[in-house]
């Protein structure tokens, strides 16, 4: 298609199309939330163009994407051009490389799912392991895992309340100071994910032991014994001794 690239963009890409193409889940009724603003319900509307009734932002496909990659107009129209493959002015469309800025609302909302998943993963081990590893009789001396599920269990469970209540600068207060502590806990959890616990390795053996035991009754070999031992007449004790 030629012609100049504004008007090549604007008749051929709808801003729905172009949020979906970006990576923004868009629902069936055509709202999404708005990457523009920490939104946490859908207040986006896309269609041909865009209206956020949270934070008022407004305008059409160029516009859209304009603010999604910090560029100007004339820049993301192009962009859109290459990314969807118009042509204009009977030429194809520059190749360049487009970095999407991400706004301080968006980067806090990162952060804060990075930690509740974080402290959500920490939570799911800790039931495990306060079911899983409590001992078996008072005597026993207790797992250290199943200690720290007891001294841990409820301190985590308040943080996973405190992110999602609405204290915002609270919350990014809690993040900055704790941001390297949480990447120390994530590669814990999929250290300890991966690591099966005495019970696990004892359940696996059992049922190794089992499932050989099963194999040896089925097997070839045992059907032929039996055959062999079902020609013989089977007497008693005392039978043998008169006989």
């Amino acid at each position: 298609m030629g012609g100049n690239v504004f008007e090549t963009v604007k008749q051929s890409i709808t801003t729905r199309e172009a949020a979906e193409h970006y990576g923004i889940e868009v629902k069936r009724n055509g709202m999404a939330c708005c990457p523009f603003h920490d939104d946490r319900t859908p207040s986006l509307k896309l269609d041909r163009r865009f209206h956020c009734f949270g934070c008022g932002a407004d305008g059409d496909v160029i516009d859209f994407a304009a603010r999604l990659y910090n560029l100007s107009p004339k820049e993301a129209a192009e962009k859109l051009a290459q990314d969807f493959g118009l042509l204009y002015d009977s030429q194809a469309p520059p190749k360049k490389t487009y970095v999407r800025q991400r706004s301080e609302a968006q980067k806090f909302r990162e952060s804060k799912q990075r930690c509740f998943r974080a402290l959500a993963d920490y939570a799911h081990l800790l039931r495990g392991w306060e079911t899983g590893l409590a001992p078996l009789t008072p005597d026993a001396e207790p797992h250290p895992l199943f200690v720290e599920a007891l001294h841990q269990k409820d301190y985590v469970e308040y943080l996973l309340d405190f992110l999602m209540e609405d204290g915002i600068e609270e919350q990014k207060t809690w993040i900055a100071e704790h941001l390297t502590k949480i990447m120390d806990l994530e590669r814990r959890n999929k250290e300890m994910a991966e690591k099966p616990t005495n019970r696990e390795r004892l359940r696996e053996i059992t049922e190794g032991i089992e499932q050989n035991i099963k194999e040896l009754f089925e097997s070839e070999k045992y059907m032929r014994y039996l055959s062999v031992m079902s020609r013989f007449h089977r007497y008693s004790v005392n039978n043998t001794m008169l006989i």
